[in-house]
């Protein structure tokens, strides 16, 4: 079995401009150094608005920081007269890790399909960028079809039709527990994940579905994250609010504490 490091993420959505940021990231910083995390044990990154990135990674590379640095968004083009969006080549200059594709609030707000989230997914491997991929069903999805179904078939039109897959990691965040206060339960979560790892196995390979890591998304904390990463399905947490609070997200990056309790 392929060791997956597991994935602590924080999407900061339309929250904290740069020197907000910057403030952030340097507390968190020092509350994970304070507590010796060991980034082996679970990498850590920070995705931050556009107008974040460049101030941050500037202070990731003075300082030396192990925190890695993702984008919210990237454009299925690499140039030209498409005013507002940004390339992914623009990120790969900033020395962006990771990229977050196909979020629920880009497909409500956005109206992004399944079509353009592929697109990017093929723009992030064009510039050697990691997609994280979000799927995720609503309630209305969930009472008509299930937990799985939604986001088996959302992962699977991310990924189809590229020449070569890169690395790709996927983000399941049930819609109807974002911002909600709702939860899935662990066990529905490792279901779900070990559903979508197993149609990632039939449609490509078991060497791909198990270098896959699989988060969960949807009102993580502290107090509940180490439920969630018992299972070996799930690989790492996709956290909104709570990355906001550098103390409550360095706990969350430190679930393994948790998990004798």
């Amino acid at each position: 079995m392929t060791k997956r490091i597991p994935f602590i993420a924080g999407n900061w959505k339309m929250n904290l401009d740069h020197q907000q940021g910057i403030a952030l990231v340097q507390k968190l910083d020092w509350t994970l150094k304070d507590a010796a995390h060991n980034y082996a044990d679970a990498e850590v990154a920070v995705f931050p608005g556009f107008t974040s990135l460049r101030s941050i990674q500037t202070l990731i590379d003075a300082d030396g920081l192990e925190i890695k640095l993702g984008a919210q968004d990237i454009s299925a083009y690499d140039s030209g007269a498409y005013t507002g969006e940004v390339s992914g080549q623009a990120l790969k200059k900033l020395a962006i890790d990771y990229v977050l594709i196909g979020h629920s609030e880009r497909r409500q707000y956005h109206n992004e399909t399944d079509e353009v989230v592929q697109a990017k997914v093929a723009a992030a491997f064009r510039h050697n960028l990691v997609p994280v991929i979000c799927v995720g069903e609503t309630l209305e999805e969930l009472e008509a079809e299930g937990a799985a179904a939604v986001p088996v078939r959302q992962t699977l039109a991310a990924l189809a039709g590229h020449d070569a897959l890169g690395e790709f990691v996927i983000a399941y965040e049930p819609v109807w527990a974002i911002g909600t206060g709702q939860i899935a339960t662990p066990e529905q979560a490792a279901s779900v994940a070990k559903k979508i790892r197993d149609a990632i196995a039939t449609e490509f390979s078991e060497d791909v579905a198990n270098k896959t890591r699989i988060l969960y998304g949807g009102s993580v904390k502290a107090a509940n994250v180490a439920g969630f990463l018992r299972s070996p399905e799930v690989d790492g947490v996709l956290v909104g609010g709570a990355s906001l609070d550098a103390v409550e997200f360095s706990g969350i990056a430190r679930f393994q504490k948790h998990l004798d309790l």
